[in-house]
């Protein structure tokens, strides 16, 4: 599958690059860009009034048209211009990926689009909210600065084994749910699975904690005083239901603060609750604040317990700079201080990112395993002790030594040599013939093969994923070639052609249509259908035609009485063409 990248994407890695689809713009029916139209008509005429200024500037700064869905090409080519780019990408992604092309200035877009029977809101990504809520805000300076650092932070948040559960039971129930002929009772074990899992995920991770932020500011943030605030979330901006209903008494404000990060939030509801940040700047603050307790920057024993919790790839890294890259199976501790840590599987050595000259996954393939701390006795840590220092305590090539850790770790074998890092400082320890102990157990033992001692005496970060993103194979996604592709009865093609059509008339493509009979086409085969006869009601005031424009308010009234639920979207459809011509 191929898509067309630019510079920014340019510089994407792969296992990001394995999530982004093309977008087939020609999948989009007729009745896709009438949702589009209507919805984006509607939040327009009520957003100018009660979203951040910089809503309105980003529409025109990213080339978001209100008539028709963005062409993703289209919008690259204005993006780049503010340094950014969009892809993409079939729906569901795991949100450290999604935080990490944010990192990149890249905005992840799910080129679906909600139905019709959807289009006041819904919980699945689509470009309505994606395309039409996140783009237009990344045009003011200070708040894509705070979007890419959020996903530079985020992406190394460290997530528990049931954050990743729950994220692989929604993107398969998001996928039968699409999928042709899928039993009901199939679906409904998933949505059970799912209830489940939420009701028992235990206490938050980080990943869960970080996500809660990126939920009260980047979807559902409000902007300005307490009393009286303006809208820039994507999730208020692309919803023509919630931007109303956020702004009433019904809905609480508070001051925006890392309590936000505590806050869990329910998708399939309106938020009772939302957070105002008094401008962007003091978002850029508390994300600070929040990544200040994150194990990226504490480190130490609870950073390590985090990714042993996680069963994920991640890394720690020593206060030497070596960075250990894997999945974390154990550590030991004495006096609340880890003396020893354990990989299993791949596992590679890094420094500053950049993986070390023979300490790759297939160097360490069945795992990694060191002592850490001050040896027993000695004041000076090995990586503070000088060349001279090493060799008074006998640590230097051709000796057999035994070290011997505070905690009752024990080290026994002939050095090799030892790796330093550009500071000059030792960062790794060679060994033959080596024997590691905890007490009387046994930790690793071998005559015939090399052994690596990690120099260091804290941990002074522990974050998910690994140090270099070129030791380890992260292609995994398998890309879903198209949106499911559903037999479409008959009448609903017919349905999506009598939209063409209009669509045809109103852009001068094709003047040659009947509006009228195309009209008594909807009125006699598709009674419930209403968006339609908006859009023809539209030609009708466009034209003068009133006796047109009449029957067509007559049979709307006739569809409001029989699906009451509708009528307040009728209603604001007929009163945005009324003002459409008054301006």
């Amino acid at each position: 599958m191929s898509y067309q990248s630019n510079a920014i994407l340019d510089k994407l890695p792969k296992h990001l690059k394995q999530f982004i689809k093309p977008q087939d713009y020609a999948e989009y029916t007729a009745i896709d860009q009438a949702v589009w139209r209507y919805v984006m008509r509607k939040n327009v005429d009520y957003l100018s009034k009660v979203a951040h200024k910089s809503y309105l500037e980003g529409l025109q700064k990213t080339g978001i048209s209100i008539d028709k869905i963005p062409n993703m090409y289209g919008m690259n080519r204005i993006l780049q211009e503010i340094g950014w780019a969009a892809v993409a990408v079939d729906g569901f992604i795991p949100p450290s990926a999604f935080m990490e092309f944010q990192a990149y200035n890249v905005l992840v877009i799910a080129s679906d689009i909600r139905q019709l029977e959807h289009i006041e809101y819904t919980p699945a990504p689509d470009i309505i909210h994606e395309g039409a809520g996140h783009a237009p805000i990344i045009a003011n300076p200070e708040y894509a600065e705070y979007l890419r650092r959020f996903g530079e932070i985020g992406c190394k948040a460290i997530s528990n084994a049931k954050d990743y559960e729950l994220y692989e039971a929604v993107r398969h129930l998001s996928i039968i749910k699409e999928a042709a002929d899928t039993p009901k009772e199939e679906i409904a074990e998933a949505e059970k699975q799912i209830e489940y899992l939420q009701n028992n995920m235990g206490a938050p991770s980080e990943m869960a904690l970080i996500r809660n932020l990126h939920w009260w500011t980047v979807e559902y943030g409000l902007i300005g005083q307490v009393d009286h605030p303006k809208i820039y979330g994507a999730g208020l901006l692309s919803s023509i239901g919630e931007s109303a209903w956020c702004m009433t008494n019904k809905v609480k404000k508070v001051p925006y603060s890392i309590e936000a990060a505590n806050t869990s939030f329910d998708i399939t509801k309106p938020q009772p609750q939302l957070f105002v940040t008094p401008n962007f700047a003091f978002l850029s603050q508390v994300l600070e604040e929040f990544a200040n307790t994150m194990a990226l920057r504490t480190g130490g024993l609870n950073g390590i317990q985090k990714l042993i919790n996680s069963r994920e790839l991640g890394t720690i890294e020593l206060s030497t700079g070596l960075q250990v890259s894997g999945n974390f199976e154990s550590v030991i501790a004495y006096k609340n201080k880890p003396i020893f840590f354990q990989t299993k599987g791949p596992t590679s050595l890094s420094f500053r990112e950049k993986e070390l000259i023979g300490h790759s996954i297939k160097h360490h393939y069945d795992g990694f395993g060191s002592p850490m701390g001050r040896l027993k006795g000695i004041n000076l840590a090995i990586e503070d002790m000088s060349p001279r220092d090493l060799k008074a305590y006998n640590i230097f090539e051709g000796q057999t030594i035994t070290l011997e850790f505070e905690g009752n770790i024990k080290i026994t074998g002939e050095i090799i040599t030892g790796t330093r890092n550009l500071q000059g400082e030792i960062i790794l320890i060679t060994f033959k013939d080596c024997k590691v102990t905890h007490n009387t157990k046994v930790l690793f033992e071998s005559q015939d093969r090399l052994y690596n001692m990690a120099v260091g005496e804290h941990i002074v970060s522990a974050f998910n994923g690994p140090a270099d993103l070129n030791s380890f194979d992260l292609v995994n996604h398998q890309v879903l070639s198209s949106r499911a592709v559903t037999k479409k009865h008959k009448n609903l093609l017919q349905l999506e052609n009598y939209y063409q059509q209009v669509r045809e008339y109103r852009e001068g493509t094709n003047t040659t249509i009947s509006r009228h009979k195309v009209f008594q086409e909807i009125c006699n085969n598709y009674p419930e259908d209403w968006l339609l006869s908006i859009e023809l009601f539209e030609l009708a005031k466009t034209n003068g035609d009133t006796e047109f424009a009449a029957d067509i308010t007559s049979h709307l009234e006739r569809v409001k009485q029989n699906n009451p639920k509708i009528g307040h979207l009728i209603d604001d459809g007929l009163n945005l063409v009324e003002q459409s011509l008054i301006c």
